[in-house]
């Protein structure tokens, strides 16, 4: 039975498993639209303020739930508004499928109305993409798609569909939802030697990265880190792979990473990075942070084993079938006198920073939410000062359970991304955020409103961009060029007029009672919590120096 481009999409989409599709139509993408409604009762979709905020709920579905988030958009300023969300899901490695569509084959390369080379554009931020050129193969380079988005190193893949693709008709012959695993291959040689580097430690520490959670690999992780008896530290993007009450948990690592835990990694004598990628943020000076120790470094896309560490040993493969070749392998070994030195460092006072309980302060404010939390709802942030306070305060439980931007460092993506864990976890979603990224996406509150989904945002409002104006204190000499908002912006009318409901909070004295009323609160909720515009994040590893020169006072 021959059939339409626009129906083969969307049969393709219902076959890949997919159950919901995040977009905005248009022109271009008129016939999938048409047909994706026409199959609502098979495949649910939700429209967006903003292509941006489309691709983020996207991204924020996937990493919530673990399957591929999918996104839709038109041709021409459609196709570039995903360009940023396709970034953030590329450097924070989400699989994600992008469908675009653009103007018939026969009118690209004349500057048509709303023409754009989306492909061209997008190449260094995808895995792959296509531009489809022949409806017969349509329904094959969609299966491609989500299997090269879901194999190896996940992350995105675009396709774009010219108008006469999708309006054309041709045979569908139905296939099957991509099963393919992938399968590690590692040399007995090459684990050996992982063991011996390991056995011959005094002093190891596992660096977990993101990839432990997109692996599914929480279990074999704390099953390794009993049997070499090392501490965990982690990437930002790895917090939620190791539960905050584990004896072995030591945070964040890093430019503000917890004390403890990159002191830990400077006393170290073996680093065993895994599903980690050695940022810039993480290593700071790259000279000081490899002196006197090696690195194993697992993971499961080879171009980042030496890239930015030399890696002593390296096993290239997915991070959670590694970790049980060398659970199977290892014994258990104690290490007494390193557990104690590590038993010293945690209970240093300065390793137990906290802020001036005299005022409303930002730890304050996220030690009081997770009371209202349960271990498994979602938190998304945005990105700045706040997206540090909740990296160091939050007691995280669960994988999967934190989302923000890591790589690309996106302002306004929690919106967008607390959206689509809403949607996909079918539970309550917290997002903390700042004034100035709330602002750049705060037009996603009305999509939230549309569906009545129940997201608590937690606005952190010190009428500043507070990152940058911590940096200007501290390194330009007060000069806050551009930092000092000044906006007189009610968030609590904002949420009004879009039908949600606000609270502020001015004080702690009133800060359980509205954090209570809020939580009981159907659909969207605002909570404007007001805080000190010079409020830090510390410690700070300054850029490009060493634990050595960390700031620890204000």
């Amino acid at each position: 039975m021959k059939i339409s481009g626009a129906q083969i999409v969307i049969e393709t989409l219902i076959e890949q498993g997919v159950e919901m599709v995040f977009g905005y139509p248009g022109g271009a993408v008129i016939d999938i639209f048409d047909a994706l409604d026409r199959s609502r009762d098979r495949l649910n979709y939700t429209v967006s303020c903003h292509e941006q905020g489309a691709a983020h709920a996207a991204d924020g579905y996937a990493r919530s739930t673990g399957k591929t988030g999918v996104v839709m958009a038109t041709s021409g300023p459609g196709a570039t508004n995903l360009v940023t969300g396709i970034a953030t899901a590329y450097l924070d490695s989400t699989p994600l499928v992008a469908i675009t569509g653009n103007v018939a084959q026969s009118l690209m390369g004349k500057d048509s109305f709303q023409e754009v080379d989306i492909r061209g554009i997008t190449m260094p931020i995808t895995k792959h993409n296509y531009l489809v050129q022949d409806i017969n193969k349509l329904a094959d380079i969609i299966r491609e798609a989500f299997a090269i988005a879901n194999s190896g190193r996940p992350g995105p893949v675009l396709i774009d569909i010219p108008k006469d693709i999708q309006v054309g008709e041709c045979e569908f012959i139905p296939g099957k939802p991509n099963g393919s695993k992938y399968k590690t291959r590692v040399k007995e040689e090459e684990l050996e030697r992982a063991m011996k580097l390991i056995n011959e430690a005094e002093r190891p520490i596992i660096y977990a990265g993101g990839g432990i959670v997109s692996s599914d690999a929480t279990e074999e992780l704390l099953q390794f880190a009993d049997l070499i008896d090392a501490p965990i530290g982690s990437s930002m993007m790895g917090l939620s792979a190791v539960p905050h009450d584990h004896p072995k948990r030591l945070g964040m690592t890093g430019m503000h990473g917890k004390l403890a835990a990159s002191k830990a990694m400077s006393m170290s004598d073996l680093v065993v990075a895994i599903g980690t990628r050695f940022s810039d943020r993480a290593t700071g000076n790259k000279k000081e942070f490899t002196k006197g120790r090696k690195f194993l470094h697992i993971d499961i896309d080879p171009a980042e084993i030496g890239k930015n560490i030399p890696a002593y040993v390296s096993l290239v493969g997915d991070v959670k079938q590694v970790l049980t070749m060398l659970n199977d392998k290892l014994e258990k070994t104690m290490r007494v006198e390193w557990h104690n030195e590590i038993e010293e460092v945690k209970e240093h006072p300065d390793s137990r920073l906290e802020m001036d309980d005299s005022r409303l302060n930002p730890q304050m404010v996220i030690e009081a939410v997770r009371e209202f939390t349960g271990d498994d709802e979602v938190v998304a942030t945005d990105v700045g000062q706040h997206q540090m306070w909740v990296s160091q305060y939050y007691k995280f439980s669960k994988p999967r359970t934190l989302l923000t931007s890591g790589g690309l460092g996106t302002m306004g993506f929690g919106m967008g991304a607390a959206i689509g864990a809403a949607i996909g976890s079918k539970k309550r979603t917290v997002l903390f955020t700042g004034d100035g990224s709330f602002h750049m996406n705060m037009n996603e509150l009305a999509t939230a409103v549309s569906n009545q989904l129940p997201i608590v945002i937690i606005i952190m409002n010190n009428n500043a961009l507070g990152m940058v104006r911590q940096w200007q204190t501290l390194f330009f000499d007060k000069r806050y060029a551009g930092t000092t908002l000044n906006r007189r912006t009610d968030f609590v009318k904002f949420a009004e007029a879009l039908g949600a409901t606000g609270y502020r909070v001015e004080d702690k004295d009133n800060l359980n009672d509205t954090l209570e009323k809020a939580f009981q609160t159907e659909g969207p909720v605002i909570v404007e919590a007001l805080i000190f515009n010079d409020e830090k994040v510390l410690p700070m590893i300054p850029p490009g120096r060493s634990i050595k020169d960390v700031i620890i006072k204000g």
